[in-house]
C-alpha cells in the first residue's frame, strides 16, 4: 500500500495545481511536489535527485515525473525519462513487469497544464464565471490536448474576452482558482487521465 507519492514538475503552476488536486485523488496518502526552475532543469537535476532517491526509497513509496511534452517528441521524452530513472537504479511502471512493484513512473502532459484546464471547463467557469459555457463544443476545442496555437495563449485569449486579464494571464493565479474547482472524475483531457492513471496505479 502506497504511504507517499513524491511528484516532480518543471513549474510554479504545476506545483500550485497539483497542491489542490492530489489531495483529492490521494485520500489519506501523503504527497511532496519538488519543484524544479523548468522543463531543461528537471531534465538536469532529476538523474543525481533519483540516485539520491534510489539509494533509500522504501518499498511503500513511489515517484511520479511529471513533464509537458511542448515541442519534444513524445515517445522521446518519454524514453528519455525512462532512461534518467533507469541509469539511477530505479524500477520504472514501462519497464516493470506484471506484478511486480515499480519505483517511478513517468507521465507527459500533452502540450500544457492549461489542457488539464480546458478538459475540466465547469472549474475554469467556476474561477471566471463570465466565460461562456459553450467554449468546449466549439470546433478546435472539443479535444483539449489538441488545441492548436497554445493552450495557455488560447486559455488567455478566452478569458481576455470575458474580461479577464487584460494585461496578460497569470498563470500561477490561474492555476490555484481553476484547480480548486476541478473534479478529477470528469476531466476530459487524456494527458490529465494518463496522470490520474499513474496516481491510481501507485495507489496499489
Amino acid at each position: 500500500m502506497l504511504e507517499k507519492l513524491i511528484v516532480f514538475v518543471e513549474e510554479y503552476s504545476m506545483e500550485a495545481a497539483l497542491e489542490q488536486l492530489l489531495p483529492r485523488i490521494l485520500g489519506m496518502v501523503e504527497s511532496q511536489i519538488i519543484r524544479f526552475q523548468c522543463k531543461d532543469d528537471l531534465l538536469k537535476k532529476a538523474p543525481e535527485r533519483l540516485r539520491g532517491y534510489a539509494s533509500w526509497l522504501p518499498d511503500t513509496w513511489r515517484i511520479l515525473v511529471l513533464v509537458d511534452r511542448d515541442d519534444d517528441r513524445c515517445v522521446e521524452l518519454k524514453a528519455r525519462l525512462e532512461s534518467i530513472a533507469t541509469a539511477a537504479g530505479l524500477l520504472t511502471k514501462t519497464a516493470s513487469g506484471k506484478g511486480q512493484r515499480f519505483q517511478v513512473v513517468n507521465r507527459i502532459a500533452i502540450e500544457e497544464l492549461e489542457a488539464w484546464f480546458f478538459g475540466d471547463w465547469p472549474a475554469v467557469q467556476a474561477a471566471y464565471p463570465r466565460v461562456p459555457a459553450t467554449v468546449p463544443q466549439r470546433a478546435g476545442f472539443r479535444d483539449p490536448d489538441a488545441i492548436a496555437g497554445g493552450t495557455w495563449e488560447t486559455l488567455e485569449r478566452v478569458l481576455k474576452q470575458s474580461g479577464y486579464f487584460s494585461t496578460g494571464l497569470r498563470k500561477l493565479e490561474v492555476a490555484r482558482s481553476v484547480a480548486r474547482h476541478m473534479d478529477p472524475n470528469r476531466n476530459r483531457s487524456r494527458s490529465f487521465q494518463a496522470f490520474a492513471g499513474a496516481v491510481a496505479a501507485a495507489l496499489v
